[in-house]
């Protein structure tokens, strides 16, 4: 199989795997107990806290673990509604968001309406972007929160997420950024106050995300019970998750510009295969390179990855592409059913060898066009 689904999920490196083993096998304590072998489970975690903090790069917050990056963006949601709304009379009750989020931000934004939130979704620009003058008219004195992710999982298109978090902040209101697919291949941008992660996306583990929080801007628990998670959020921690994330993120941002180098070459060797019948869905200016999201009129994007079962892709989100409908974010561009329906993404990173991307995308062609001569 040749993989190039990189932005559902990423191989797990080799040297996350054997950082995690031990926890696995004989270091199986619970890190909150208070017990020797408890305290060198936990003493663990805190190593891959730092580690992870240190890989998105911000100052004055701290990082809590979560089950994903998906409860860490509904946490940052509901938890600062939460927490406002018990200031009571006159708290500001508005969340303004963009509608090519992902679905952990937009349902639950969604949920926060059908509680009475005032929920605003802006528009993007054809090429992806939104219209930062369009964003300034929407922030009143009402706005709580602003929500924009940083590289879009769907068309690999980034937002100016400083400015945008400096805008936000002139009007008094928090910004939360959705880094998942940023982290280890660029820098954070600085500015936001809630920065949301994932391990598997940086080839670490399923199963463990994590919520960066300013200082002072930190949310009502979302989950109760123990509070073992900084007081903030319950449940127990999995040593082996943790450590598997820290040792991810180390070698995220140890590798990143080695990393960021080998897909600039892929992606050109990608579009130098697919031949000149491609169109790439959003801005190529501002976009991370190891997300290539095309169309080609009059192509069924459903019946190439039938028909090529031996190279992993995809026709949009892993979260939304079983739905059958076509992709929210392509529909924010302004693509039609059927372009939507003609388009595909093509993800790759480290691991991907630029012979099999080749061989992949020649044959995605050649299948393209073997549709298009059946079809007409």
């Amino acid at each position: 199989m040749i993989y190039l689904d990189y932005q559902a999920t990423t191989p797990l490196a080799p040297e996350v795997a054997k950082a995690m083993q031990p926890w696995i096998e004989e270091k199986f304590a619970n890190p909150h107990s208070p017990s020797r072998w408890g305290n060198e489970a936990e003493a663990a975690i805190e190593v891959a806290r730092k580690q992870v903090e240190k890989a998105i790069g911000l100052t004055g917050g701290s990082l809590a673990f979560t089950g994903s990056a998906t409860e860490a963006l509904n946490w940052a949601l509901k938890g600062t509604v939460e927490k406002a709304a018990a200031k009571g009379k006159g708290a500001r009750n508005r969340i303004v968001t963009v509608a090519t989020e992902h679905a952990a931000v937009l349902d639950t934004c969604e949920w926060l309406a059908s509680q009475g939130v005032d929920l605003t979704i802006l528009p993007v620009q054809p090429d992806g972007r939104l219209d930062l003058d369009l964003l300034a008219r929407e922030l009143d004195k009402n706005v709580l929160l602003v929500a924009v992710m940083q590289v879009n999982n769907e068309i690999g298109v980034t937002q100016p997420i400083s400015e945008i978090a400096k805008m936000t902040h002139e009007a008094g209101a928090l910004m939360l950024c959705d880094a998942v697919q940023a982290l280890g291949r660029m820098d954070i941008c600085a500015g936001p106050d809630f920065v949301a992660v994932s391990a598997h996306k940086i080839y670490g583990p399923k199963g463990i995300g994590a919520l960066w929080m300013r200082k002072g801007a930190e949310p009502a628990p979302f989950i109760h019970g123990g509070g073992q998670e900084r007081g903030l959020r319950s449940g127990t921690l999995s040593t082996a998750l943790c450590v598997g994330f820290g040792a991810a993120a180390k070698l995220a941002e140890e590798r990143q510009h080695r990393d960021y180098d080998h897909v600039q070459k892929l992606w050109g060797a990608a579009l130098r295969a697919l031949g000149k019948d491609w169109i790439i869905n959003g801005s190529t200016a501002h976009r991370y390179h190891g997300n290539l999201n095309i169309r080609r009129e009059g192509v069924d994007g459903a019946r190439l990855i039938a028909d090529l079962r031996d190279i992993a892709f995809s026709l949009g989100s892993a979260c939304a592409s079983g739905s059958g409908r076509p992709s929210h974010v392509l529909r924010a561009l302004g693509l039609n059913y059927r372009q939507a329906r003609s388009s595909l993404r093509l993800g790759f990173g480290r691991y991907t060898k630029q012979k099999e991307l080749v061989d992949a995308c020649r044959r995605i062609a050649a299948a393209a066009h073997e549709q298009e001569t059946l079809d007409a």
